[in-house]
């Protein structure tokens, strides 16, 4: 009998060895032998899954240290290279900081601060505690105890109808007149914002707006009292409280407040400045002086007054400026407050 040759077979790579050897051995296998590899392979595949998620960037760190991931074959009795992708290394997360994340919440201890408030320096402190706008949100956040904004010393008190002052018959401790300003009542300020509304004067004639007077500026609890019950007398109490305050509840007796007026060859009233270049030179600009308006029209409801355009409350450089920046119409608003339209009952 003739035999037909066999073509010689190529050498099979490594790859179909395996494959045909794993093919052989699972054939050859009782049943009951491959159901329990199955199982096997199946609780292995959770189990890395499982870990995969517990260890997450440890993994990732530890395979990018140690290099293509090396794999025996049981099959071929032989080691393979599986090049594995491995994902970004994540972000270095920085340790916890407790003592430094306090001390930065602390406006009150940044460098400087205290010292400022004790020599009666408020623009200073302010400055020293990163402006106008950190002050502000320092203290609507509750994080600012050294700025009160019960002081009546200190240029960011606040009085309104729910405010009164404390002591209720508060007196600055000096005062001074606005050098180059007509003060038709005599009246003066405290130093700081007598000095400001000098410059503020100045600043409106060189622009060519016009000549700027004082019309009202401190008044004592006293000299409130007879103002307030002129306005009772010719008013009733419900409409003297919407133009005037009660004594002890106004911000004239704090030494801060300016009633200014427009004088072009004589001077105009109060009711009349809104109308004026002055008084729209003062609405647009006054903030560049550490002035604000201080009852604006459309916010009787939180200030409890009637507009006044032209009452201005010194509050200093940098929170006038933070004020204006942030579109700000009431102090009580700019530092979180409750709105006062009405006086305790």
């Amino acid at each position: 009998m003739t035999s037909t040759q066999q073509p010689p077979r190529e050498p099979q790579s490594r790859r179909e060895r395996r494959a045909s050897a794993l093919l052989d051995a699972e054939a050859s296998a009782p049943r009951h032998a491959r159901d329990r590899r199955a199982a096997r392979i199946g609780v292995g595949f959770a189990a890395i899954v499982a870990a995969s998620l517990l260890v997450g960037s440890a993994v990732a760190v530890t395979a990018a240290l140690s290099g293509p991931a090396i794999a025996h074959d049981p099959v071929l009795n032989e080691d393979s290279s599986v090049d594995v992708p491995m994902p970004a290394a994540a972000k270095e997360i920085p340790a916890a900081t407790d003592g430094a994340v306090a001390l930065a919440d602390d406006i009150c201890a940044l460098d400087g601060v205290v010292a400022k408030l004790d020599a009666g320096e408020d623009e200073a402190a302010i400055i020293a505690a990163g402006g106008g706008e950190a002050v502000r949100s320092a203290i609507v956040a509750g994080r600012a105890d050294c700025f009160s904004l019960d002081d009546p010393e200190r240029q960011w008190v606040v009085i309104n109808k729910a405010r009164p002052l404390d002591p209720i018959d508060y007196a600055p401790s000096s005062l001074a007149g606005s050098e180059g300003v007509q003060s038709i009542s005599g009246g003066k300020l405290r130093n700081d914002p007598a000095a400001a509304l000098s410059e503020m004067a100045a600043a409106a004639a060189g622009d060519g707006a016009g000549v700027i007077a004082l019309q009202s500026a401190y008044r004592s609890y006293t000299t409130q009292q007879s103002s307030y019950g002129t306005q009772v007398d010719s008013r009733g109490v419900a409409g003297a409280d919407m133009v005037s305050a009660r004594p002890g509840y106004s911000e004239h007796q704090t030494g801060l407040a300016a009633d200014v007026v427009a004088c072009d060859g004589g001077c105009g009233t109060l009711d009349e400045l809104a109308a004026t270049p002055q008084g729209e030179w003062v609405a647009a600009e006054s903030w560049r002086y550490g002035w604000i308006v201080r009852y604006e029209e459309g916010f009787t409801e939180i200030s409890g007054y009637s507009p006044e355009p032209w009452h201005l409350r010194y509050v200093g450089n940098e929170l006038a400026a933070a004020y204006h920046a942030g579109g700000y119409s009431t102090l009580e608003d700019f530092f979180g407050l409750d709105a006062a339209p009405t006086y305790p009952q």
